[in-house]
C-alpha cells in the first residue's frame, strides 16, 4: 500500500511543477504569533483566578458558591498548566526544526 502511495506522489511531480503555492512566513513570525496568544491565554488564566478567588473569599458560607470558586479556581489553574505545556511543547519542536 505504502509503495503504491509512493509511486502514485512520483508521478505528481515537484511542487513547483504543479504551481502549488508556497508559504512565506519564517518561524520568527511563528514565534510572534504563537507569543501573543500565549499572553492572552495567560492573562485570560490570571483573571479566571481573581475571580475564582474573589467567589470562594466573598461566598459567605454559601456552599454553591464555594464549589463555583473552587471550580473556576481548578479550571484556571488546569489552563495555566496546559498553555504553559503548550508553550514549552511548541518551542521545543520550533527549535528542533530550525537547528
Amino acid at each position: 500500500m505504502i509503495e503504491y502511495i509512493t509511486k502514485i506522489v512520483a508521478q505528481l511531480g515537484s511542487p513547483d511543477s504543479l504551481n502549488i503555492p508556497r508559504n512565506q512566513a519564517n518561524s520568527a513570525a511563528l514565534n510572534d504569533i504563537l507569543g501573543v496568544v500565549y499572553f492572552v491565554a495567560g492573562v485570560a488564566c490570571v483573571i479566571a483566578i481573581i475571580i475564582g478567588g474573589f467567589y470562594y473569599v466573598a461566598s459567605n458560607g454559601d456552599s454553591g458558591r464555594i464549589a463555583k470558586g473552587k471550580n473556576i479556581l481548578l479550571y484556571a489553574v488546569i489552563g495555566l498548566v496546559v498553555v504553559g505545556m503548550a508553550f514549552a511543547i511548541t518551542q521545543f519542536v520550533i527549535g528542533r526544526i530550525q537547528g
